[in-house]
C-alpha cells in the first residue's frame, strides 16, 4: 500500500502538456475528422484544463480527510417493483426496423 501512495505522489508532480500530436492521436482513436483550427482550439482548451488541474494540485491537502463523496450518501432509489409496461407490439409498429422483439439499428462500428 505504501508503495502505491509513493507512486501516486510521484505521478502528481508531473506536469502534463497537450500538443497537436496528442489531439490528432485522440481524434484518430475516436475516428474524428478535425481540421487545423479545431486542433488548435482543442490544444488550447485542454491545455487550460490541465493548467487548472495542475494549479489545484499545488494545494496542500495533507491535513484533509479522505472522502469518497462530498455529501453523505443516502439511497434515493425507489423499491424495485414489477409494473405494467407498454404493449410491445404497439411499440414495434413505430420502429423503422424491428425483429418483433426489439428495434433494429444499423451498425455503427466497422
Amino acid at each position: 500500500m505504501q508503495d502505491n501512495i509513493l507512486f501516486f505522489e510521484q505521478e502528481r508532480n508531473l506536469k502534463m502538456e497537450i500538443n497537436k500530436n496528442d489531439i490528432l492521436h485522440i481524434a484518430e482513436l475516436c475516428s474524428l475528422n478535425i481540421n487545423e483550427d479545431e486542433v488548435n482550439d482543442y490544444v488550447k482548451d485542454l491545455g487550460d484544463i490541465i493548467s487548472f488541474v495542475n494549479k489545484i494540485d499545488e494545494l496542500d491537502t495533507s491535513n484533509l480527510e479522505e472522502t469518497s463523496f462530498a455529501l453523505d450518501g443516502v439511497n434515493v432509489f425507489r423499491k424495485d417493483e414489477v409494473k405494467p409496461s407498454f404493449d410491445r407490439e404497439l411499440l414495434m409498429q413505430n420502429a423503422p426496423s424491428s425483429n418483433g422483439v426489439a428495434f433494429q439499428l444499423p451498425p455503427i462500428l466497422e
